[in-house]
């Protein structure tokens, strides 16, 4: 059942056994050395994660659930870290006709919806119109990517959303969203890059949020990395493929 959620603001909830993320003007050479990067980060919060609740019978599970199809990419060096499966959230952004940049909302390939509350309101014919059109792209996409996926069931687990940076916040909110209905014990957002004006999002979306660094002015995402080339299906195919395997 499809879902209307407005966007909202609370506190960041950035994790305490990391830096503070830099504010400069920080280039990744690519996705695969931003993951790599990121997966450090990750490795020192899970240590510290561990140490604190060293007296729990059952060690925590993890998954990685990767945006793509750049997100699979840095999530890649993540799942290898953990030891731990690297499966695939489907989410899309819809756009106007008129500005296919400006995100209205984003809708999951299995029907969760967000609609930002920022933007101006579309009549009820044109709204359903370009949520029909966006989950049908977003279908298409999962549709290719679930034979390759291991459809891991995240119930109980710590699960970590990845992409390889935020801009408007819409489609990692809205995998949120659909991932929490699946009931995780906690909801971990992975990103290399934000906005700064975005952190105070992430407290809404997720448990913790871990960042390597927060620009400003930002622009966008593709700023911040030397190389930052479309990824193909058959590459985001054969990353989850080998993942799967080894």
């Amino acid at each position: 059942m499809m879902k209307k959620i407005p966007l909202s603001v609370a506190g960041v909830a950035m994790s305490s056994n990391l830096p503070s993320p830099r504010s400069d003007s920080t280039v990744f050479a690519n996705r695969l050395e931003a993951g790599e990067r990121l997966a450090e980060a990750v490795l020192a919060v899970v240590e510290a994660h561990t140490s604190r609740d060293r007296e729990a019978e059952v060690a925590p599970r993890f998954v990685v659930y990767a945006l793509p199809r750049g997100g699979i990419t840095v999530a890649d060096p993540i799942a290898q870290a953990l030891h731990c499966p690297l499966d695939v959230i489907v989410a899309k952004k819809i756009t106007r006709p008129e500005n296919p940049e400006l995100a209205i909302g984003a809708v999951t390939s299995n029907g969760h919806v967000l609609w930002s509350t920022q933007g101006q309101s579309l009549s009820s014919d044109l709204d359903e119109l370009l949520l029909q059109q966006t989950q049908k792209r977003a279908q298409a996409q999962w549709d290719q990517l679930a034979p390759f996926s291991p459809q891991v069931d995240p119930a109980g687990t710590i699960a970590l959303i990845v992409d390889d940076g935020i801009a408007t916040g819409m489609t990692m909110a809205v995998a949120a969203q659909s991932l929490r209905a699946r009931n995780p014990a906690e909801i971990w957002i992975c990103v290399p890059v934000v906005p700064p004006e975005i952190l105070p999002y992430l407290q809404t979306w997720s448990d913790r949020a871990i960042v390597l660094a927060t620009p400003q002015p930002f622009h966008s995402v593709s700023r911040f990395y030397k190389e930052f080339p479309q990824v193909e299906m058959e590459e985001a195919i054969e990353c989850l493929r080998k993942r799967e395997e080894g």
